[in-house]
């Protein structure tokens, strides 16, 4: 699986690059043809005081890409909850997918 994290408007230090990484890792758990994924992390109201944390993941796999976001005070809860939003889609996804295929759904 090819991942690419990039950082907005800041530099992410070694710590939130293993976090990352890590839980990417264990999307293989929930789907075995993960082409790849792109991890976005911003600072949000950049020019402004407050400073919200915004993480997107975009997760591609064979005719179809997965897209959560969120934002919250910091870049690891952040991106736990799109992390968490992102699995609950490709298990949705994948339990339509396999109902067709067992011809429960026309």
């Amino acid at each position: 699986m090819n991942l690419q994290i990039r950082t907005v408007h800041f530099d992410a230090d070694q710590k939130l690059l293993d976090h990352v990484n890590a839980k990417i890792e264990k999307l293989r758990t929930f789907h075995d043809k993960i082409i790849g994924a792109e991890v976005y992390l911003k600072l949000d109201n950049f020019h402004h005081q407050v400073k919200d944390k915004v993480a997107e993941i975009k997760v591609y796999v064979p005719k179809h890409s997965y897209f959560v976001k969120h934002q919250s005070k910091n870049f690891e809860e952040s991106f736990d909850l799109a992390f968490d939003s992102l699995v609950n889609q490709v298990k949705r996804n994948k339990e339509k997918l396999n109902a067709v295929k067992a011809g429960n759904i026309a």
